[in-house]
């Protein structure tokens, strides 16, 4: 697995030298955008509205908007001092709670725990306490240059870490609008409801859910593929000589045909003394 975080994490006086590797992943289908005539992919072009120019990595600044069209610029130094100083900490467990007291809402990403050299004993000791004592541990920690809250947790064989919003990061239940009122349920309408929900309930079993869509569209690309559908860009034609010889003539035809229509300067002048 690819280690995407190294450091060392603590519960008093115990420090655990650990790495996160990425305990989920996405397997969505990346579908690609071609040029319809083509069949060229588009690609995109980070370009200033008001210079009219594409912008390169080294002439791009961030900045914080804090009001309509009124920044303040952030340094590269800035921005990495400060990334240093927390990234510098010890992530410390700072509170430990049962999981049952953490609404499913809070629950970002997860990621596998494993001791990095020599922490294999003190790892152990954390997840047979947490294992013991039913809890799991609060701490803070900052991945990919943001402070991100988490939580510490046994699964199965290994200590799994959770990133969970801040409270701040999660909306208001007020502001969702249109909820209905709850004396507007009638009691043989609840009892129905409570009998269908009796006899579809079972042990959750992951492995009986799959991506339907995914697994469609898997096999019509592959159909594709079996029937020799693809293409490929088609590829920039170069002029070659005989492609030049013949923009030379139509430009020669061009000046022929201008040239013909314009009398000449001795024309001109012999039909004026005429006149």
């Amino acid at each position: 697995m690819h280690t995407i975080w190294k450091g060392s994490i603590s519960f008093g006086l115990v420090n655990i030298p650990i790495k996160l590797h990425a305990a989920t992943e996405n397997n969505d289908i990346k579908l690609r955008q071609l040029h319809k005539e083509c069949h060229s992919p588009i690609s995109y072009q980070k370009v200033c509205p008001i210079c009219d120019k594409e912008v390169q990595s080294e002439d791009i600044v961030k900045a914080y908007e804090y009001t309509k069209n009124k920044f303040v610029v952030l340094d590269e130094e800035e921005l990495e001092k400060l990334k240093k100083e927390q990234e510098d900490k010890a992530v410390e467990i700072i509170d430990f709670v049962k999981l049952e007291e953490i609404d499913p809402i809070y629950f970002e990403r997860s990621y596998f725990m494993a001791p990095d050299a020599n922490g294999g004993k003190a790892y152990a000791l954390l997840r047979k306490a947490l294992q013991e004592s039913g809890k799991i541990g609060v701490a803070k920690i900052m991945i990919r240059s943001k402070e991100q809250l988490a939580v510490v947790r046994v699964y199965k064989e290994a200590l799994l870490m959770e990133i969970i919003h801040f409270p701040d990061e999660v909306r208001h239940v007020q502001d969702v609008p249109n909820l209905p009122k709850e004396d507007t349920v009638v009691k043989k309408e609840l009892d129905t409801a409570l009998m269908l929900v009796d006899q579809l309930t079972t042990v959750f079993d992951p492995e009986k859910y799959t991506d339907e869509y995914r697994t469609a569209l898997m096999e019509l690309i592959e159909e594709k593929k079996t029937a020799n559908a693809g293409i490929s860009p088609t590829e920039k034609q170069p002029i070659s000589p005989s492609n030049a010889s013949d923009l030379m003539a139509a430009l020669q035809a061009s000046l022929d045909k201008t040239t013909k229509k314009k009398p000449t300067t001795r024309k001109k002048a012999a039909a004026k003394k005429n006149a």
